[in-house]
């Protein structure tokens, strides 16, 4: 399933993903972005973060919760006027 996690702090965090069949992602996310990535239905996502102790649990969620919704497309493309001077020659 597709899902997506956008890191709102400002500090970088390491995502780990774990799943049935010995499913296993761990990725960097930096301030402000956004990891989309694939994974098995039922897999648990935690975050991680760096203190002063050491490494920090910050949050575990279930993959179900970061679904990606497809962005909904316009009904009706938009239609773009040529202009004389974009033309190929």
């Amino acid at each position: 399933m597709a899902c997506s996690y956008r890191n709102t702090s400002d500090r970088m965090v390491i995502l780990r993903c774990i799943g049935p069949e010995q499913f296993f992602l761990e990725r960097v996310v930096f301030p402000f972005e956004l990891l989309s990535f694939q994974c098995p239905p039922s897999s648990v996502v935690k975050i991680w973060t760096h203190g002063l102790g050491g490494p920090e649990l910050v949050e575990t969620v279930n993959s179900g919760d970061l679904i990606n919704d497809p962005p909904s497309l316009p009904a009706q493309p938009a239609q773009f006027e040529a202009q004389p001077w974009a033309t190929a020659s």
